[in-house]
């Protein structure tokens, strides 16, 4: 490599680790243990609007109420907080939507993915994704033959839009995932620590609506990291009215 190439090289290593320390993080206590998420700046509509949700204090005390082993976990329902044993759950939401942010081939459902949920196509055309709840990704290794046999199912779902990559290919092969999901749902994160939470949580006993038999809660989301965040605006100073003689009568707090 030519000295060019060298530094070109170590430009993209450096950026590259400011770009991973610029991401704004998340971390979910949950009654399992604690899972990080790092949101992706690729998907700006849906990293600000769970930054707020967090601010808000949404996700404190919500169930994981839907989970499927060697699929996904799901959370953020707002009816899951008081819910009784064996309640049904899954249609607790807010009163808007967001744009999808599909980024592939760049971000796809491997292992570890954080996802927007969604209505389903026939009553949700634009795949427009649910305000609060999510999913974690848990998946499968898959081999070339489901591969290929999912690509079939791609094709018809997504009308030939959505082709899995090489690279994408070799890490459902290696990681696992679930690729069905890719080009349909938002994804607009990852897990950097906790997967095995993530792994304990998939494996629980489930009821028949997929709601795990005990109540695996999110106790509490906190922001670890948010440089994208508003900064606050310095207050303007006030100029003191100019008084006849009497004295000024300060400002309301």
């Amino acid at each position: 490599m030519n000295i060019k190439g060298m530094i070109t090289c170590l430009l993209l290593c450096c950026c590259a680790g400011i770009w991973a320390q610029e991401r704004a993080e998340v971390e979910l206590e949950t009654t399992e243990g604690n899972i990080r998420i790092a949101l992706y700046n690729e998907t700006p509509q849906h990293r600000d609007n769970f930054l707020k949700l967090v601010r808000m204090q949404v996700y404190d005390s919500l169930l994981f109420h839907r989970v499927i082993k060697d699929f996904m976990i799901q959370g953020g329902d707002l009816n899951s907080k008081h819910a009784l044993p064996g309640q049904r759950l899954g249609s607790g939401e807010l009163d808007y939507t967001l744009e999808p942010e599909f980024r592939l081939p760049q971000l796809y459902h491997r292992r570890g993915v954080v996802a927007a949920a969604r209505e389903p196509d026939n009553v949700n055309p634009e795949q427009r994704s649910g305000a609060c709840q999510f999913y974690i990704v848990w998946g499968k290794i898959l081999n070339d033959k489901q591969l290929a046999f999912i690509q079939q199912r791609l094709d018809s779902a997504t009308h030939g839009q959505v082709k899995l990559t090489p690279e994408m290919i070799e890490t459902y092969k290696t990681v696992g995932g679930t690729p069905h999901l890719d080009g349909q749902y938002t994804v607009f994160g990852e897990v950097t620590q906790g997967l095995d939470v993530v792994d304990k949580i998939q494996q629980a006993a489930t009821d028949r609506y997929n709601r795990p038999v005990s109540d695996i809660r999110i106790l509490r989301a906190t922001i670890i990291s948010d440089l994208f965040a508003p900064k606050p605006q310095p207050a303007k100073a006030v100029k003191p009215k100019q008084g006849k003689g009497k004295p000024s009568k300060g400002l309301k707090r």
